[in-house]
């Protein structure tokens, strides 16, 4: 079946492209055409692109020729729920915790150029326990899906791939925003498995 290769190829060259758009050197470009301004709205024209553009390979999975691997049977299928549901808390607690309008972009929008802060390191919350949870939540909700098809497969495999990989590229980024504290960060927190802060961590 041709299905799951063309998903997985697919979704593959979505994540090099988002994780293109994501560094520096996009940024930068960004400026070059548009000026200043683009530092209020690449935030959020990124986010809307990337989820514009991650519809076509919702589009694959749903349409392509599918075949049903597995069903997770009652009651396996309450853990399996209850599990992408902390994988959701997770990523909601992420998004709010680093600033949800700022996440997003909204904030930066509707802030003048000139008044544009430089982004906070966050370091509390769930982050104390992960660096990146957004991921980790991620994760979680799609490997516990109940209904896993050769289509939803290859698409949670090329995910997975990316969510593994591309936060060593963010991470390129963050180590160039913030130097020596995101680096004493890196040392005392996991980057995707989390684990629990011990009272001798003192980022």
């Amino acid at each position: 079946m041709r299905s799951p290769i063309i998903i997985l190829f697919a979704t593959i060259l979505y994540a090099v492209i988002h994780s293109l758009l994501a560094t520096l050197k996009a940024k930068v470009l960004a400026r070059k055409l548009f000026g200043s301004r683009a530092d209020r709205w690449y935030r959020l024209a990124y986010n809307v692109f990337a989820g514009i553009s991650f519809l076509p390979i919702l589009w694959l999975v749903a349409v392509l020729p599918d075949q049903k691997l597995y069903l997770v049977p009652f009651p396996w299928v309450i853990l399996t729920s209850l599990g992408q549901i902390v994988g959701v808390i997770i990523i909601v607690l992420g998004i709010w915790q680093a600033d949800a309008w700022s996440f997003i972009g909204i904030r930066q929008v509707r802030t003048p150029t000139s008044q544009v802060e430089k982004p906070k390191l966050i370091i509390s919350g769930s982050y104390r326990w992960v660096r990146h949870p957004l991921y980790t939540g991620s994760l979680l909700f799609i490997w516990l899906t109940p209904l896993m098809t050769a289509n939803s497969l290859a698409l949670i495999i090329a995910l997975s791939i990316y969510l593994v990989i591309g936060p060593k590229f963010e991470e390129r980024r963050l180590l160039h925003e913030f130097g020596e504290d995101y680096a004493a960060y890196q040392k005392q927190v996991p980057m995707i498995i989390p684990r629990a802060p011990s009272k001798s961590d003192d980022i």
